[in-house]
């Protein structure tokens, strides 16, 4: 079967109140649109055409990578006028399924069902919703056999009993499709043309109109609303928490966990409320990660630990370290074993060797720390001249007293004591104490300054 893909994605979005094309809100950390081309590349298709609106170069912009087609849809005429913007890029002999850029959660073994279904003849995806406000009824015979769809502002009060309700999605052959939307006609309350039409259209043919009901209500659930996208988001992490409890992590609260990306999990895995993963995480076996923290594209090591409140970006973390309460780890920053940043320390480009501590206060950035080096509270490298960025390089078992500032570029050799309060400004001799603070001095007979 040669399948091709049609996205509709051209809905202004108009109840979302937002500048932004509604497929571009993002849920789980991707765009709306991103999570259904990612369900319909599964099914590994010929092609995907995506009808954008008005806005479609911010579109075209968003998904520059993708190899898609995209076709404007000029005039918002409805479903049925939108697939017929796109039929003219399809084969006439492929199969087409039918898709809706705002509608996320759809999976891609519901797709591939769909697909098959529709084999000589017509496939609609359909569910039975709790409250089906809003949704076109699917019309059945005495026989239980399709008869048609009729949108929600033209059903009767007895249609509207009706729960079970069109989803949107569809499959058919691209010949049969384009020869049942040309008889399409706009005789209803929009005053537009309707893809559901075709059903009726295929029913008098004598085709059969298959019916794939899916599991779950949230996977054809379509974003309208900032509300939709809320309840939407949360129906997905939770499903994440519920796959990352059966894999054996232990989540403190299944309702407070944000997933916006491909987390990996390690065995005892323990992570607190109101985390946050964002892009690709990796956490080895016995990570324990504290409340409120945010990782976004980190490696974290076996049996470390992150505690409260700390946020961590690409940056990788070896086995045993201690990060936080409130440490930042910035692009760039990499931890060796057993490796401690403390309550307000921030490393910025600067790799920390084995068994080296910053325990407070301190800003480490583009810097090459040793091992076993000790960093004292209020401990900053000054590694920028306004104009350029140098480096600092600790070398191993250094000792830095606090409110030490280290001027780069400069260098520490082997078992330098640096004396608390220095500006270092030059390379230091190895195993040497060195001291660089102005002399204190008393002021005899000073007095403060009177206001007039």
């Amino acid at each position: 079967m040669s399948l091709e893909v049609i996205v509709l994605a051209a809905g202004q979005g108009k109840r979302m109140h937002s500048a932004l094309p509604k497929v571009l809100h993002r849920l789980a950390g991707q765009p709306l649109l991103a999570h259904v081309l990612a369900a319909a590349r599964a099914l590994a298709p010929r092609r995907i055409v995506v009808v954008h609106g008005h806005l479609g170069g911010e579109l075209r912009s968003a998904f520059a990578d993708l190899r898609v087609e995209w076709v404007e849809q000029a005039e918002q005429l409805g479903t049925g006028h939108a697939v017929m913007q796109a039929l003219p890029h399809v084969a006439a002999d492929a199969e087409v399924l039918v898709l809706y850029g705002d509608v996320p959660l759809v999976r891609a073994d519901t797709l591939r069902r769909l697909a098959d279904a529709a084999r000589g003849g017509l496939a609609i995806l359909t569910a039975d919703a709790p409250d089906a406000a809003g949704y076109g009824r699917i019309v059945r015979s005495a026989g239980g056999r399709v008869e048609r769809i009729v949108e929600h502002k033209d059903a009767s009060d007895e249609q509207l009993a009706i729960r079970e309700v069109n989803a949107g999605f569809l499959a058919a052959k691209a010949s049969r499709l384009g020869a049942w939307l040309a008889k399409v006609k706009n005789r209803n309350a929009q005053r537009e043309y309707y893809l559901t039409d075709v059903v009726a259209h295929a029913v008098s043919e004598g085709v059969v109109v298959s019916a794939v009901k899916a599991a779950d209500w949230h996977e054809v659930t379509g974003v309208n609303t900032h509300h939709d996208l809320a309840i939407l988001e949360r129906a997905f992490q939770n499903a994440g928490a519920k796959r990352l409890l059966e894999a054996g992590v232990a989540l403190a609260d299944l309702r407070r966990i944000d997933v916006r990306g491909d987390l990996e999990c390690g065995r005892n895995v323990s992570i607190d409320v109101n985390c946050v993963f964002e892009g690709r995480v990796r956490l080895g076996d016995g990570v324990k990660i504290g409340p409120n923290c945010v990782l976004r594209d980190v490696a974290v090591a076996a049996g470390s630990e992150i505690h409260a409140f700390s946020l961590l970006e690409n940056a990788e973390v070896g086995a045993r370290c201690r990060i936080g309460p409130y440490a930042r780890l910035r692009p760039g920053a990499s931890l060796a074993e057993e490796v401690h940043i403390g309550n307000f320390v921030e490393v910025k480009a600067s790799r920390f060797g084995a068994g080296s501590k910053a325990n407070h206060l301190a800003y480490i950035g583009d810097a090459e720390v040793g091992a076993r080096v000790n960093i004292g509270a209020g401990t900053i490298t000054c590694n920028y001249d306004g104009a350029r960025k140098h480096r600092t390089v600790i070398e191993d078992d250094c000792f830095i007293g606090s409110d030490t500032t280290l001027v780069a570029p400069v260098r520490l050799a082997k078992g330098s004591y640096i004396g608390a309060g220095s500006t270092i400004s030059k390379d230091t001799p190895a195993g040497e104490l060195t001291v660089a603070r102005a002399r204190q001095i008393t002021v005899p007979r000073w007095k403060p300054p009177k206001k007039d």
